[in-house]
């Protein structure tokens, strides 16, 4: 599956995903596709040992589709809700570890995928990061609240979710979205380094063992949230 909001590059042992549609980011079905199919060719690529993915310029992703999302189909929305699950959750439970460089605003969806990834490196910069659905009348998926809960801080889990609450770069760090903050121009430098570092130094079977049992209750909790998701559009 290929999309042009998506450009693929290997560093060494790194591969980096390039999101940039020229505009916020949004994940369509065909970039969340696209964004799977670069994690599988990863995982089966034994010269790969970490992926990084990487915004556009003062945007990481702004969350879903709003075409979609917006456009009153709701098979087709609930469809790429769930979509958007299976990503988060193949980001979770990836055989290799993922670093996200966040280059700006992650909201929605978008702070989602950050959810999913082992390392995050955000930009310091004025951005706004965090689940912000209930402010824009939606509701989280299951699965979302599942990740959340599973990685976010739990002083902050019911602000960032029931309350809705986005935060700054460096307040997200504390929240839980990103782990450390940078200089806007080092941001992709810093999430190459630290995913050629655990390339170099995590034993993938090792690694892969690892996660599925530290991660495992949650992730198997995510499938079926996301089964019973699509379980739910075959009824409409």
């Amino acid at each position: 599956m290929t999309t042009d909001a998506l450009t693929i590059e290997r560093h060494g042992s790194v591969m980096v995903l390039h999101l940039d549609d020229g505009k916020a980011n949004a994940l369509s079905f065909d970039l969340i596709a696209a964004v799977r199919a670069a994690i599988a060719e990863a995982e089966g690529d034994e010269a790969i040992g970490a992926v990084v993915i990487h915004g556009r310029e003062g945007r990481f992703s702004g969350g879903f589709d709003l075409g979609v999302m917006y456009g009153g189909d709701l098979p087709k929305i609930l469809g790429l809700v769930a979509d958007g699950g299976d990503l988060v959750r193949t980001l979770w439970g990836c055989g290799v570890p993922v670093v996200a460089a966040c280059t700006g605003h992650a909201v929605a969806a978008g702070a989602l995928i950050l959810l999913g990834c082992d390392v995050r490196v955000g930009a310091d910069i004025p951005a706004k990061i965090g689940l912000n659905e209930v402010a824009i009348k939606m509701v989280l998926p299951d699965w979302a609240l599942t990740i959340a809960g599973d990685r976010l801080s739990r002083r902050h889990v019911h602000r960032a979710t029931a309350n809705a609450r986005l935060t700054s770069p460096r307040d997200a760090v504390d929240v839980g979205f990103l782990d450390e903050v940078v200089p806007v121009d080092q941001v992709l430098d810093r999430a190459v380094v630290i995913a050629a570092k655990l390339a170099k130094t995590l034993d993938p079977p090792s690694y892969a063992r690892t996660v599925a049992k530290v991660r495992g209750a949650v992730l198997d909790c995510m499938a079926s949230q996301i089964a019973a998701d699509r379980a739910a559009i075959a009824t409409l």
